[in-house]
């Protein structure tokens, strides 16, 4: 059996490079254009994985083959983009990997698994619990049949940040500021303030015994 990884980040390359050792019928796409039911029928994966994507799938592929999408969010709460983000400016400290199959509404399709994430830490911690919770779940889709039950409970929706929304004003409290600083750490859109004719980057921040520490950098 045949399966395609769709991915575009770091850390996701990183998690195609374990599973590409474990198993040798992996195809690895890295954007859009790639992506196309010409292909896709060529290669004719039992699944396509989507951990890492931020493009629209054409319904002529995930009509046609199981496309399992992965989601840092409970679902059906925190629908939608930016998904790490929306959490942790809210002071959610614990959430979940949602493992789900695609469907033409977004994230709304039914859940096949979920594992606990922790929203601790910066976001290279994050990004790496991320990496082995989804490992888990494709290991244990691939090892196993597996029943989907349909999302249920209330749900939220939120938009994708932009880069705009880095912009940071300081005069909230340190743990808002920890945190709002410690989610745009790279590969996303970093907290940014602009003084006079300098902008000023933050790449990193620390919060103990009440005193905030950051890295920066002024452009």
């Amino acid at each position: 059996m045949n399966y395609v990884f769709c991915a575009y980040r770091k850390w996701a390359f990183e998690l195609f490079e374990i599973l590409n050792k474990k198993y040798d019928n992996f195809f690895l796409i890295k954007n859009p254009k790639q992506l196309t039911y010409k292909k896709i029928k060529k290669i004719n994966p039992k699944f396509i994985f989507f951990p890492d994507w931020s493009w629209k799938v054409s319904k002529e592929i995930f009509q046609n083959f199981d496309c399992v999408c992965f989601h840092e969010a409970d679902l059906p709460k925190f629908r939608g983009g930016s998904p790490l983000q929306n959490q942790i400016i809210r002071g959610i400290g614990k959430t979940k990997t949602t493992a789900f199959l695609m469907n033409e509404r977004m994230d709304e399709g039914p859940i096949i698994m979920k594992r606990t994430l922790s929203l601790k830490g910066g976001i290279s911690e994050i990004v790496e619990r991320m990496k082995m919770n989804d490992l888990e779940i494709i290991d244990k889709i691939l090892s196993s049949n597996f029943t989907t039950k349909k999302q249920t409970g209330r749900s939220s929706t939120y938009k994708r940040r932009q880069p705009k929304d880095s912009e940071i004003l300081l005069d909230h409290s340190k743990k808002y500021l920890y945190d709002f600083i410690r989610m745009l750490e790279d590969p996303y859109p970093n907290a940014f303030l602009n003084l006079g004719k300098h902008k000023i980057i933050f790449k990193h921040a620390k919060l103990k015994n009440n005193k905030l520490s950051v890295e920066a950098v002024i452009e």
